[in-house]
């Protein structure tokens, strides 16, 4: 688990003996089952996500109906916008999967910053980057057809695929699982 996430950080920054003996000290790995909510619609948190093993999902439920707007599997970072904005959260968060998550607070992340002011580049070089990718996601989402959404998902994500149910990845794509039954079978069918 920590050699995991020693190497997902090399990629952004080096770390000293003491800089990934002060991170284990921090005590942020959580093992945690499928359906766990990890924050509800109307709770505020300090909690920050980093998906070590797993799949966890971002939903709001309108009318009475869920509606999934992001899954985030290993090496996915998530902040929610109640951290931010210090606000009630809109949204619910829990495990698709049973996951491994490393958990950290606002507080926990100051204190490393000012102890180790490198990990502040890393995590503004990340956030820079998932800033990026949250764009073209969105940008690609709102210009596409359904079934575009889904040959893009089949492109880029196919293992979510397998490890969402059906009603989620439907919701997620913006459209019913009747619907994503229909679109599958006739992409079958274009193939024979």
């Amino acid at each position: 688990m920590e050699n995991t996430l020693f190497d997902f950080i090399s990629k952004y920054i080096s770390l000293t003996e003491e800089e990934k003996d002060a991170i284990l000290s921090l005590d942020l790995f959580r093992f945690l089952k499928k359906g766990t909510t990890l924050l509800e619609a109307g709770q505020k948190s300090k909690n920050s996500y980093f998906v070590l093993k797993g799949c966890i999902r971002i939903y709001y439920i309108i009318d009475g109906e869920e509606k999934t707007t992001a899954f985030y599997t290993e090496m996915d970072a998530l902040t929610p916008h109640c951290v931010i904005n210090k606000a009630p959260s809109e949204y619910f968060i829990s495990c698709v999967e049973d996951s491994i998550l490393l958990i950290s607070n606002s507080d926990m992340e100051a204190e490393i910053n000012s102890k180790f002011p490198k990990f502040e580049l890393m995590c503004r070089i990340l956030s820079e980057e998932l800033l990026a990718k949250e764009r073209v996601d969105f940008d690609a989402f709102k210009t596409s057809s359904p079934e575009q959404r889904y040959m893009n998902l089949l492109q880029k994500r196919p293992d979510l695929i397998q490890r969402v149910p059906q009603h989620q990845l439907a919701s997620f794509l913006g459209i019913k699982p009747q619907s994503l039954s229909r679109l599958r079978a006739r992409l079958l069918e274009k193939k024979s």
